[in-house]
């Protein structure tokens, strides 16, 4: 149970620093990018603990590491698929509302 603790823990923490580093952070909330990892990283830990990688010798830092790398690349992914349409979306409702 450590091992997913600290899963969440870490891809949380990617999470929230892909949010800051991100330069249209503005058009999406803090706890999506955050979400997305948390999501990402449980589900792969579950995954690879229910196929066996897990507390043996040798895999041990499978379901460590992988599901920390996964959850930061989605929340990478997610933020620059959904920054990148919510920006396009939003100026194309304003050039619509200041065309009225």
């Amino acid at each position: 149970m450590l091992s997913l603790t600290m899963v969440v823990l870490v891809t949380a923490a990617a999470g929230f620093l892909v949010w800051a580093n991100d330069r249209r952070h503005a058009k999406y909330g803090i706890f999506l990018p955050a979400a997305l990892a948390i999501v990402v990283g449980v589900l792969s830990w579950s995954i690879l603990i229910a196929a066996g990688l897990g507390y043996q010798p040798g895999l041990t830092w499978i379901p460590w590491v992988a599901p920390m790398l996964l959850g930061a690349a989605a929340a990478v992914a997610g933020v620059a698929i959904l920054g990148r349409k919510r920006a396009h979306h939003d100026t194309e409702r304003l050039t619509a509302a200041l065309k009225l």
